[in-house]
């Protein structure tokens, strides 16, 4: 049974994207601990980030870091955080969100309920934030 990121690169689910390449994909999280708090997602479903093919986990963490800066663009905040939990989902993903605080990295804080609207606009900012980086990728579809 595929994962719910799957579901979503195949377009089954709909998703905010704002990357896609034939490696990875980054795309909004539904579940956000912080405006703009964006997924990379491999197209492989693999469970465990260990187990990714070590060329692919560097692109993913080239694509985070990409990512990373056009998020602090668009936010301002004190610093980009990243990490890699994967007990939400079993398919790797690499956290990136915007952080003012260290309880800005606490899935206590994960929102139940999203704006599509706003999520909508937050991935429009990163997009644009990622063009004028001069960043090939840059995508609102899977």
């Amino acid at each position: 049974m595929p994962t719910v990121f799957s579901l979503i690169i195949n377009g089954d689910l709909p998703g905010h994207f704002v990357w896609s390449d034939e490696v990875c994909v980054g795309f909004l999280s539904i579940n956000p601990i912080t405006d703009g708090h964006t997924l990379v997602v491999p197209r492989v479903e693999v469970d465990q980030w260990t187990d990714i093919d070590a060329v692919d986990a560097a692109h993913m963490m080239s694509v985070s870091h990409h990512l990373g800066n056009a998020i602090k663009s668009v936010f301002s905040p004190e610093r980009v955080g990243l990490m890699i939990a994967g007990f939400e989902v079993p398919h790797t993903h690499i956290h990136i969100l915007q952080l003012n605080d260290m309880s800005d990295m606490n899935f206590v804080n994960a929102a139940t309920t999203v704006d599509h609207g706003q999520l909508g606009d937050f991935a429009g900012s990163i997009r644009q934030a990622l063009e004028a980086q001069g960043h090939q990728g840059v995508s609102d579809a899977p």
